[in-house]
């Protein structure tokens, strides 16, 4: 069986909810990463790139709420 036809059947969670776990994951580690960029950016004085990598977290900070909301309303049934 291939990973893109599994359905649950082998890790026991079903693809979209695997797919909310590992969107929101991916939301809090890329702002954990974007951190490390944005100290990068501005050590080097670039404040174009640190408000970039800025907004960037911001978006993943939002992507990382919703997903652990929608998770939240989803365990509680």
């Amino acid at each position: 069986m291939s990973m893109a036809t599994e359905t649950g059947d082998v890790t026991g969670t079903k693809d979209k909810d695997y797919n909310l776990i590992w969107f929101t994951e991916q939301c809090l580690s890329n702002a954990l990463r974007l951190e490390t960029y944005i100290q990068d950016a501005e050590r080097d004085g670039d404040n174009e790139l640190a408000e970039l990598f800025r907004k960037a977290q911001s978006d993943s900070r939002k992507g990382a709420e919703r997903g652990k909301a929608l998770l939240g309303a989803r365990m509680r049934g």
